[in-house]
């Protein structure tokens, strides 16, 4: 079977602490061949890439839009700098976690559109493709995208049929992960099940977005069960309740889903040959 690339997964967070190693190496022998580490803020470009270099995978670059209120201008330079000095790591797969988020309350959605914009102007510039943050923001990060000339992977997607395509038009695959797990989820199972089998890249997202049988509703919290950890080995699992849920072979679902993943991020060619 076709190995499996987690490409979205956030390693470096808090939360691996206690066993970050052990999490991949539960990853390596569940079959996850490769995970990508995107960084959120220049407070951890070393520690992903560090990361990468560690335990074979790729990594991005890049300022999530939960950080740009906190963000200074002057960190865009260090980003650009940072994507000149590490030009030739193999390992240097995309500029982000960049985007949008119209969910979360209190930020300043002008800031957030400056970010994303600079951004994509240094993906361009340096010849990457991009992992976007999509969350009630398709319709304006489509419209930036448009004659920006850069591809890659819109993460985490929950956008409708419509939205979807104009991504796929533009050369990008949609992420899915936990999320689909959940028999409520009627319209991420609706889009993870219609779409082409070439639009579909797979993530945890961990250590957040748990699947179904990680997660603890508030009576369980309450009750004193914590809530469970998402982490790249579950990714595998994941993957067979999609295949399920479009009536293929798991099998069949890796081979695609990889496919899709060289397609979208072409480093990580590299990165499996290596591995």
């Amino acid at each position: 079977m076709a190995p499996w690339i987690d490409t979205h997964c956030h390693l470096d967070a808090p939360e691996f602490a206690p066993d970050r190693a052990q999490a991949r190496e539960r990853a390596a022998r569940a079959g996850v061949r490769v995970c990508v580490l995107p960084a959120v803020e220049v407070g951890n470009f070393d520690a992903v890439r560090a990361l990468a270099h560690a335990h074979g995978d790729g990594y991005a670059l890049g300022i999530h839009p939960l950080c740009t209120g906190r963000a200074g201008d002057g960190d865009l330079e260090v980003l650009d700098h940072a994507l000149t000095q590490h030009r030739a790591d193999a390992r240097l797969l995309a500029v982000g976690e960049i985007g949008l988020d119209y969910f979360v309350p209190g930020l300043d959605a002008g800031r957030q559109e400056f970010f994303y914009r600079e951004q994509l102007a240094l993906a361009r510039k340096h010849r990457l493709p991009v992992v976007l943050h999509v969350r009630r923001s398709a319709d304006r990060l489509l419209k930036e995208l448009r004659g920006a000339g850069v591809g890659g992977i819109a993460h985490a997607f929950n956008g409708s049929v419509q939205q979807a395509g104009q991504f796929l038009d533009l050369g990008f695959k949609l992420g899915f992960g936990g999320n689909l797990t959940y028999e409520r989820a009627q319209q991420i199972r609706r889009l993870a099940t219609s779409l082409p089998l070439d639009a579909i890249v797979m993530e945890t997202d961990s250590p957040d977005i748990p699947p179904h049988w990680l997660y603890a509703t508030a009576q369980q919290r309450e009750a004193g069960q914590p809530q469970g950890r998402n982490e790249p080995a579950e990714l595998p699992r994941i993957a067979q309740v999609l295949a399920q849920l479009r009536g293929i072979a798991v099998g069949e679902l890796a081979e695609a889903t990889t496919r899709n993943a060289l397609q979208a991020l072409p480093g990580l060619v590299t990165l499996l040959t290596a591995s």
